[in-house]
């Protein structure tokens, strides 16, 4: 009997995450086009093909959408890291050198960031890099430490731990 309970369960996360990753794909597809200021839940929500109270049941708010982007934006970039460490083993500086140059240039290339640095003022983005940073630099340690820890680097969890924080 539990093998049903976790096949359905196992499809339910399957189905939350697909939901997910189709609504933030969505949203970067519209940043393409236009500015952040000018993006609506209900433009995410026909860009996804889904109802507007969808988008508005998995992210509550506007603010809890961009911070859901930003989140993924981090793994995004801390798995540019990571490849360029599993890149250059036994290189700490070409990983560093590989590493940043990944990541700025995925940086660089993001609607969000770009919608960020041009255009009208956007205090909500502000906001959320700089106040309410917390959650995505987490998020962004705690890869980060792993990637230190589990790597051909091996170093132990603390200074990890450390190390992870100062480069998030």
């Amino acid at each position: 009997m539990s093998a049903p309970a976790q096949s359905s369960s196992s499809f339910a996360v399957a189905s939350e995450q697909l939901l997910r990753t189709t609504l933030l794909d969505g949203l970067r597809t519209l940043l393409r086009e236009k500015d952040w200021a000018r993006v609506t839940m209900a433009d995410v929500a026909r860009q996804a093909g889904v109802s507007r109270q969808t988008v508005y049941n998995e992210f509550a708010s506007r603010t809890g959408l961009s911070q859901a982007y930003a989140l993924r934006l981090a793994d995004e970039f801390t798995g540019e890291i990571g490849a360029a460490v599993a890149a250059n083993v036994g290189d700490v500086t070409g990983a560093l050198r590989s590493g940043f140059a990944r990541f700025l240039a995925s940086a660089a290339d993001d609607p969000m960031i770009q919608s960020l640095l041009s255009g009208e003022a956007k205090p909500d983005l502000l906001k959320l890099i700089t106040t309410d940073a917390a959650p995505i630099i987490a998020a962004a340690s705690d890869r980060l430490e792993v990637i230190l820890v589990e790597s051909w680097i091996a170093i132990d969890a603390e200074t990890a731990g450390r190390i992870a924080r100062m480069i998030a």
